[in-house]
């Protein structure tokens, strides 16, 4: 009995250990399935940390930053894993799994789906994202107008989908974009120059004379209409969601066109009243008549005073009972917000705002949609609910019978009249200018050994405040998404008012861009600022990694700290110096240093495939 039990004991230690190995295995298989096919080569999906610049990491739970940490010329390299190769488009905070996953409750009806819901601490991926396989540098502009790498933005249903409407098509290893859309077939530039006829603008040309500088072109498709808008020195924030039509705006960026990924759903659009001279919609498939026309209304407290709205759908030309209905609807609604036709041709109709207040103030008692209240703050954006109600102008506004801005360029360095709204004068406005230009050229000085005329295209100021660093960029073929905080003073408008575009953001979050969009991002003071506010300077680096385009460059003034903290993850985030300089230009501190950096370019094994 006992040699019996003997022998049979190595065999059934032999079966459990085999159970055991085989359970470990299945459960380390599932874990990098879900947190990363690649986790076991690279990393796998890891934790929340925080981090000061002083050196010591803070654990939340157990900090990743001590694992592979060796040293080299005194300074601690921290380790920060690759993403799974699938997550090479992930937007954290636009992410539809994260969404399905935590079963957020979301009114489908209204595209809460499609609103910004970003992960809690727990559940953000730190780590870098990786290229798709046969990653190529993009196509400079203006070439990339008109034609971008297969391989960069691996998506071709649009081409099948849109063949009639001449969206995109495909050439061997790249994809063009002839310029059509689904209500400009024959190209966005004849449609542009029509509207402006239809407008009796001089010469056929949309921004007349100046006076037309920034357009919101809702449900932008792959932002041709953006992007020939260039040519006429308008400027256009194209918007459209991550929805069924995905990637349109990561063509847009692509091609170097200004993009942004948003949704008209329950929240205002992070754009200040009276940014946009011009509004436009080619069959964007909005219902603009739900929830008592909340969305026009939206539209209307961003456009400024005589600005317009264009939109070519079958409701403005068809003639079946259903298009009718809604073109009845629609256009006594737009008479009860005071908008008249400027223009109505074939399939487009163009309405216009009023200049005054006066048609507001000569509606009748009760008259639907009601004006807003005198509390309400029409510049108040981030995460503000969308109301159903006429945004009133300013008695400034109204007075001056229209925005008082200058035509473009002149606006660029003309002082705005909503300077006073801070307490601003035009001596600070002027001073401003002087300063951002002499910190721009001694950017440029710095880059120069690193840089041709067309390196840079997509730019993006992390900090923008009046927006003078984008203004000394004005001689530069760039385009500037300038990006203010949410929670300091809303100087987008003054932004706006010059001529210029931006968004509000919080970087404690992720932003609302796809992987690999900009090519230069400029961070003043911006770490300084997170580290005041608790958040984390990694997953800020992590972010910023994200939207950075292979060989692009970071531009960071802030304090020498901050510098040190960023060199502990240089090599982590395959980043490498271009140039270091004491900060000068301004009211600068002692220990303010300029730092600028470089993105290489690097692969997964699984990005390998295809590189040629």
């Amino acid at each position: 009995m006992s040699r019996g039990r003997a022998d049979g004991s190595p065999k059934k230690r032999l079966v459990t250990s085999v159970l055991v190995l085989v359970a470990i295995c299945g459960l380390l298989y599932l874990y990098s399935k879900r947190n990363g096919s690649s986790a076991l080569e690279y990393g796998s999906k890891i934790r929340k940390f925080g981090s000061t610049y002083l050196g010591v990491d803070e654990d939340v739970e157990e900090s990743p930053s001590r694992l592979g940490e060796d040293e080299e010329d005194g300074i601690i390299l921290k380790s920060i894993p690759v993403c799974d190769d699938r997550h090479s488009e992930l937007i954290p905070c636009l992410d539809r799994n994260l969404i399905y996953e935590t079963r957020l409750k979301l009114d489908l009806s209204v595209m809460e789906h499609y609103e910004r819901h970003c992960p809690l601490p727990e559940r953000r991926y730190n780590c870098l994202i990786p290229p798709p396989p046969g990653y190529k540098i993009p196509i400079k502009w203006p070439k990339s107008r008109d034609e971008v790498w297969k391989a960069n933005i691996p998506h071709t249903h649009l081409a099948t989908e849109k063949s009639d409407q001449k969206w995109m098509v495909v050439k061997g290893e790249k994809i063009g974009f002839p310029g059509g859309g689904t209500h400009f077939h024959y190209g966005a530039d004849k449609y542009i120059a029509s509207m402006a006829n239809m407008l009796n603008f001089p010469k056929n040309i949309l921004n007349n004379g100046g006076k037309v500088r920034t357009v919101l072109d809702v449900g932008c498709g792959v932002a041709s209409f953006g992007g020939y808008l260039l040519s006429s020195d308008i400027i256009a924030m194209s918007l459209a969601p991550n929805d069924v039509h995905q990637n349109q705006i990561q063509f847009a960026l692509e091609r170097g066109i200004p993009a942004y990924l948003g949704v008209l759903g329950t929240k205002r659009l992070p754009y200040p009243s009276r940014s946009f001279e011009l509004a436009h919609c080619s069959r964007c498939r909005i219902d603009w008549l739900q929830r008592d026309g909340i969305l026009l209304l939206e539209l209307d407290r961003v456009l400024r005073p005589g600005g317009y709205f264009a939109y070519s759908s079958p409701e403005a030309y068809a003639q079946d009972e259903e298009d009718l209905r809604i073109w009845k609807a629609m256009s006594e609604l737009v008479e009860r917000m005071c908008w008249k036709i400027a223009a109505k041709r074939n399939q487009t109709v163009i309405w216009v705002k009023p200049l005054t207040n006066d048609c507001y103030m000569e509606r009748a008692p009760g008259t639907q949609p009601p004006l807003c209240r005198s509390d309400d703050d029409p510049d108040a954006v981030w995460n503000v609910k969308m109301e159903p109600c006429i945004t009133p102008y300013s008695d400034q506004n109204h007075r001056a019978k229209g925005s008082g801005l200058a035509p473009w360029p002149a606006r660029l360095t003309s002082p705005s009249p909503r300077l006073g709204d801070f307490g601003f004068s035009n001596d600070i406005f002027e001073k401003d200018m002087e300063v951002w230009q002499q910190r721009v050229d001694s950017y440029w000085n710095l880059l120069s050994p690193k840089i041709n005329s067309d390196t840079l295209r997509n730019v993006m100021d992390m900090k923008a405040n009046l927006g003078s660093f984008a203004a000394a960029l004005k001689n530069k073929d760039v385009w500037v998404m300038n990006v203010v905080p949410e929670d300091g003073p809303n100087t987008l408008k003054i932004i706006y008012d010059r001529g210029l575009i931006g968004t509000v953001h919080s970087w404690c979050e992720a932003f609302s861009t796809y992987p690999r969009t900009y090519d230069l991002l400029h961070a003043w003071t911006l770490f300084s600022d997170i580290e005041r506010k608790g958040c984390s300077g990694v997953d800020l680096l992590i972010e910023m990694d994200r939207i950075l385009r292979p060989k692009g460059f970071v531009i960071v003034r802030d304090k020498r700290k901050v510098v040190e903290f960023i060199n502990k993850y240089m090599k982590a985030l395959h980043w490498e110096a271009v140039a270091t300089a004491d900060a000068e230009g301004g009211s600068e501190q002692d220990d303010d240093v300029v730092f600028i950096v470089q993105k290489k370019i690097w692969r997964t094994s699984e990005s390998f495939r295809n590189v040629e």
